[in-house]
């Protein structure tokens, strides 16, 4: 099944690893944002650079609800898994 997993989003981990990253690029450019803020000249730029801000700050949200909603798929699958485990091992036990 391992070899399975080739592709970038084949597994939630690795999901969760972007989303991670996504992150990071995004609170990068909130700040590159916030720095032309700064510097803006004219009253449309400015409204221009205020509407980037505020739809970054959405896209912020969005994915930080998605890594919370992946970090928990992550762990309810841990569960799943180590509860499988433990039946298989219980009946083996049982069987033997």
């Amino acid at each position: 099944m391992p070899d399975e997993l080739a592709g970038p989003f084949d597994s939630i981990e690795s999901a969760l690893e972007f989303m991670v990253v996504l992150e990071k690029v995004i609170a990068d450019a909130s700040d590159e944002l916030q720095e032309k803020l700064d510097e803006a000249t004219t009253e449309r730029y400015t409204n221009g650079l205020n509407l980037a801000l505020y739809k970054i700050k959405q896209l912020s949200s969005h994915v930080q609800k998605s890594r919370r909603i992946l970090n928990d798929l992550t762990l309810i699958r841990g569960v799943l898994v180590g509860d499988g485990i433990a039946r298989s091992e219980a009946t083996a036990a049982q069987s033997g």
